[in-house]
């Protein structure tokens, strides 16, 4: 008996509940009131009126409240707009602006004329050459090539001292060791020019040039005496 009293309880709770869901739906709702019809009007708009809703309101004129139509004139400004009160600046004819002192217009401008520098002078041109001395009884080939290479040792460093326009010839022999080292330079009066610039730069090129290669192997000698013939030349 309890048990068909807890079912008949259970059903009636279930439908009490779904009845509670359904009533609160409007369109379930058997107790709602119908909706209301709602009526639709509509208006039809002449032309100039659906004209002037949709040109903004900026584009109106604002004396007359009507739009500008597509016949009107260009806008009219105030002839003070930009210029405020002032007036405007007298007409000037071009040819009152062209005026001027005729000398201005008639003559090129008075312009110094260019001083020309004098031109340089022209370079001269210095030759050192180192004639060739009489050895007829030297026969060594090893002394001859290294008496070359003292000779053009001796012509580069007189060529770099030589800057003056003298000319002449330096007759200077000297003595040079095993190891390339001068031992005693001496000019030749006899044979030399008497211009003293150019026996100090015969005798400081001989100078400068040195120390010279060491003697190669057939020259097995401790020094070795040269003479030399330096030619100042001017083309």
């Amino acid at each position: 008996m309890s048990s068909h009293r807890i079912l008949r309880a259970t059903l009636a709770f279930s439908l009490l509940t779904h009845g509670a869901i359904l009533l609160q739906s409007p369109h379930l709702n058997p107790f709602s009131p119908p909706p209301k019809e709602q009526t639709i009007k509509v208006r039809y708009l002449k032309k100039e009126e659906l004209a002037a809703k949709l040109i903004p309101k900026q584009l109106t004129n604002s004396n007359s409240g009507k739009p500008f139509s597509k016949l009107d004139p260009f806008l009219k400004l105030n002839s003070k707009v930009g210029t405020g009160n002032k007036t405007p600046p007298p007409y000037i004819e071009r040819k009152n602006v062209l005026k001027g002192p005729k000398v201005m217009l008639d003559k090129p401008p008075n312009f110094a004329k260019p001083i020309f520098t004098s031109p340089d002078p022209i370079a001269i041109k210095k030759k050192i050459t180192l004639p060739a001395i009489e050895m007829a009884k030297i026969d060594n080939p090893s002394y001859i090539n290294y008496y070359q290479i003292v000779r053009e040792k001796i012509r580069r460093s007189a060529y770099q001292n030589y800057t003056h326009s003298e000319t002449g010839e330096i007759y200077i022999s000297f003595i040079i060791s095993n190891d390339g080292l001068i031992k005693g330079v001496r000019l030749v009066d006899e044979r030399s020019s008497t211009n003293d610039y150019l026996r100090n730069i015969a005798l400081r090129s001989v100078n400068d040039a040195a120390p010279f290669p060491n003697f190669p192997k057939e020259l097995d000698y401790p020094q070795l005496s040269f003479n030399i013939i330096i030619s100042f030349e001017i083309e």
